[in-house]
């Protein structure tokens, strides 16, 4: 590639647990106004295609889809048409009734990636989802390397790094955030640790976080994209269904320098941290 700008879109909406048609809808029309503002890369929030707050299992088993269901499949055919790389989280229908809380990279071509969140949130492990296994993924496209992960997923170092030693230029993160209570004038947590996540590696980071309220839970609405040195290139706009736009030189993630004698990548010593998990859990 001789241009390594991409723009880049999260798009922050409002998603109703059960309604599969409204969502589809809402997510289509965010797609389009982040197509005709000159996205390139889309993200989309988690678990965009039901919803968060279910009842019970069996409401979630009842609404989740396989990868080329009715929702990823949009998906593939609006990249097709918008000549668009679109990250989203769905409820994934597995095998023998499990579930999982997965993530696809898409683009004309078809699905590229699929990843089952690791690293499962409050509920979701004790009732409904099952974990993941898989590592990362983190994929050659049109526009350079992008990687996938979940919302809970970037709360671990060791995760965010293993996409990162992969190559990711651009880290595409699905959330649903749920609004906590923040000291007055401070910036969520979620985001900080979003720019932490961007800075520590070197890489950008686009997070997608969706809006409104969902059977009494209020969501943060704190979609941000994140350069990287660690600075939004976007302004936040809580709890409001809105497309967030910004452009990025990939070219940035590709330097890992950040003084002359320092690289972040070339200065880890995994010897150490390794012995240090082996001392932690008792073994040599």
């Amino acid at each position: 590639m001789t241009d390594t700008t991409v723009t880049v879109a999260s798009c922050q909406v409002a998603l109703a647990v059960g309604d599969l048609a409204a969502n589809r809808r809402s997510l289509r029309s965010a797609i389009s106004e982040a197509a005709d503002a000159g996205a390139q890369v889309v993200v989309l929030p988690e678990l965009a295609n039901t919803g968060y707050m279910f009842a019970d299992i069996g409401e979630l088993r009842s609404l989740a889809e396989p990868v080329d269901g009715l929702t990823v499949s949009e998906w593939v055919s609006l990249a097709g048409e918008h000549n668009l790389i679109i990250v989203g989280g769905f409820a994934e229908a597995g095998a023998d009734c499990e579930v999982f809380n997965s993530a696809v990279i898409v683009d004309a071509s078809g699905v590229l990636a699929c990843y089952r969140k690791a690293h499962l949130w409050n509920t979701e492990k004790a009732d409904l989802f099952t974990p993941g296994s898989g590592t990362p993924p983190v994929v050659d496209t049109a526009v350079g390397r992008i990687g996938v992960m979940v919302c809970y997923d970037l709360e671990f170092p060791e995760w965010v790094r293993t996409a990162a030693l992969e190559g990711a230029e651009l880290l595409c993160c699905p959330v649903n955030w749920p609004l906590y209570p923040a000291p007055e004038g401070e910036r969520p947590i979620e985001v900080i640790k979003v720019q932490a996540a961007a800075a520590t590696n070197r890489m950008f980071v686009a997070a997608a976080d969706r809006a409104g309220i969902e059977r009494g839970q209020d969501w943060l609405g704190g979609s941000v994209i994140v350069d990287a040195d660690g600075f939004p290139l976007t302004t936040l706009d809580l709890g409001v269904a809105s497309v967030h736009i910004a452009k990025l030189d990939l070219a940035d993630a590709r330097n890992k320098t950040i003084s002359e004698l320092n690289d972040v990548h070339a200065d880890r010593r995994p010897e150490l941290y390794f012995e240090a998990e082996r001392r932690a859990h008792g073994t040599t």
